[in-house]
């Protein structure tokens, strides 16, 4: 009786304590509901601004780790591999113990990753006869793991096949953007160092330390390779010390012998040689490319993008991911294989797929039935299926990439789509040119005039220059020129690169003392201050103070053009007015006083 007191005493102090905490906390909520909705009011803008932050930021790192988790697989994998080899270096010396029941038959370790590792291993038999006495194992395997060697068995009898003939690279990775850009020899003409100049000038420098640009040449002819990574060196050294951009060409030995190929979709025997070199081209680049980031976005050859298109893709790709979208493919890109994003760890999946079927169909029908593998059923329309790839592989619009290329790496073929849902193409911008009167002797074609150059409104294009030609700029009143810029060629016309010519000013004082000028004088007294480079066509560089103001600046041609020129920027920054006084000022016991010749301003 006792206890069932002290217990019904201890359930109702429970009970009390319960309706006690049950009114402490409505009243928590009903004191807090307001000052929540009162903090969203006044605050919630900024409030809501740093959530989506700080969401984006979770976004982020779990894709990151997502990827950091593959390398870690990988590189546990690769230790596995090594750790059989040597139990089977062991085995054959017969330094090994002879008693392990351990039997292992690993194969040679030929590149990172698990697509070409094939780890083969005895299964322990697990039925009644389950002793050694009672099972015979002898060295056949039970079970083996697919590898690429499978679906690439040249690479056996190759074990350099999928090391790089060509790495010019530093140590950048774990970046969130890579880019992989496969490059091959054009018959006619090649768009790569416009499409690299238009890629790496429309990112800022925080967007160049978190990207990463790999060119792949994916050729063979030496010569060519070295040509090409040569010019690539001449123009972009300071992004290949960066590191923002690398350069890789597979070797000889990582294709197989394009002579054997089925004839499939009753193509001609060029096209199946190219669109299955194209297949093996874009497997190569993303197996390299896996390791250097979180995000891989496959481009071309021959594009031009949109300013901040690196900051564009990244929150996009975020913004999905913050969304929980399961995407397999974020698209930038309405045209082929141009801008597509994929996720670094998901590029195993689209390698092996590519070199299953490498002989059978180009590169983007094998995108989209991987796709339609994945996510369509068989049991319903292809409206449906049109449903479910839309979920996974989603399209921002407007465009980011542009495709400008008109003679494809396809002997013949002329190649001129383009992606409507890019807009117009801007490769103009106007520019602050100091006003000048502009003059020349070339003979210009059609509306590409020197003035509308000048003002970026379009590039200048000639017929082909002759020796003494010139195009020049004069200035009333005289300007103090710090830095000039010609770029010669353009993304129409890459080879119309202007080379033999000279830019020379002509001071609007003569100085007295010649020698403290370190430019070479010509005979009408103008200074020999640049040149063009015979390899990028570009002249760039800065006038020292010194010179003074300028009444007149040339571009001279030395020798005979056999081409057509194209000049696409013409940029002059001219001096502060604070600059030009003091300039004035400083060097003027330096200078003669303006000779008649000077002061009538020299065509």
């Amino acid at each position: 009786m006792i206890c069932t007191n002290v217990m019904k005493s201890i359930y109702q102090q429970f009970l009390l304590r319960r309706s006690m905490m049950t009114s402490f906390y409505i009243a928590i909520i009903l004191l807090a509901v307001p000052f929540c909705i009162i903090m969203l009011l006044t605050k919630g803008p900024a409030n809501v601004s740093d959530n989506v932050s700080l969401q984006q930021q979770i976004a982020q790192l779990k894709e990151r780790l997502r990827h950091a988790k593959m390398l870690s697989q990988e590189r546990l994998r690769d230790i596995t591999s090594l750790r059989q080899s040597f139990d089977h270096v062991l085995q054959t010396s017969g330094i090994h113990n002879r008693g392990s029941s351990t039997r292992q038959n690993p194969s040679v370790y030929l590149g990172r990753g698990t697509l070409w590792q094939q780890q083969q291993h005895v299964v322990p038999y697990s039925g009644a006869a389950s002793t050694r006495k009672e099972r015979d194992f002898d060295e056949t395997l039970d079970l083996q793991l697919p590898s690429l060697h499978h679906y690439l068995p040249h690479l056996l009898n190759n074990f350099d096949g999928l090391q790089p003939a060509v790495k010019i690279a530093g140590s950048r990775t774990g970046v969130t953007m890579v880019m992989g850009i496969p490059t091959v020899k054009r018959p006619i003409e090649s768009y790569l160092i416009p499409t690299l100049e238009n890629l790496i000038e429309n990112m800022d420098e925080k967007e160049k330390e978190d990207a990463l640009l790999i060119v792949c040449i994916a050729e063979i002819d030496r010569d060519y390779v070295k040509e090409q990574t040569q010019e690539i060196r001449n123009r972009f050294q300071k992004y290949l010390d960066s590191g923002l951009l690398e350069v890789i060409a597979p070797p000889e030995g990582y294709y197989p012998d394009f002579n054997n190929l089925r004839n499939t979709l009753g193509d001609t025997v060029e096209r199946v040689r190219w669109r299955t070199k194209q297949n093996l081209d874009y497997a190569y680049l993303m197996m390299y490319a896996q390791a250097k980031g979180t995000f891989y976005v496959q481009l071309e050859d021959d594009i031009l993008t949109k300013p901040h298109y690196l900051t564009i893709m990244k929150n996009f790709a975020f913004k999905k991911l913050r969304e929980n979208k399961e995407w397999i493919i974020l698209d930038f890109c309405q045209l082929g294989f141009i801008g597509k994003m994929f996720k670094a760890v998901d590029l195993s999946k689209l390698v092996t797929f590519f070199a299953i079927f490498h002989n059978d169909k180009p590169v983007d029908w094998l995108l989209d039935h991987m796709i339609q593998t994945k996510v369509c059923r068989f049991d319903r329309d292809s409206k449906d299926c049109r449903k479910q790839k839309d979920n996974v592989w989603i399209h921002y619009r407007p465009s980011l990439f542009q495709h400008v290329g008109t003679h494809s790496s396809l002997k013949g073929k002329v190649q001129k789509l383009t992606d409507k849902q890019f807009g117009k193409t801007l490769t103009r911008y106007p520019l602050r040119n100091p006003k000048a009167v502009l003059r020349t002797t070339l003979r210009t074609y059609g509306d590409h005039t020197l003035s509308r150059a000048y003002k970026g409104e379009t590039y200048f294009w000639s017929f082909m220059p002759m020796k003494g030609d010139n195009i020049t700029f004069h200035f009333s009143p005289p300007v103090l020129i710090e830095r000039y810029f010609f770029r010669s060629g353009c993304v129409d016309h890459p080879e119309d690169l202007l080379m033999n010519a000279s830019v020379q000013v002509l001071p609007a004082v003569t100085p007295k003392f010649p020698e403290l000028i370190p430019y070479p004088n010509t005979s009408d007294r103008f200074l020999v201050v640049g040149s063009f480079s015979d390899t990028s066509g570009i002249a760039e560089g800065s006038i020292i103070p010194t010179v003074g103001p300028v009444t007149v600046l040339r571009i001279h041609i030395e020798e005979e053009v056999d081409h057509w020129v194209a000049l696409s920027e013409i940029i002059l920054e001219a001096a502060p007015m604070q600059a030009l006084m003091a300039s004035v000022y400083n060097i003027s016991y330096i200078f003669a006083p303006p000779t008649a010749r000077t002061a009538s301003g020299l065509p």
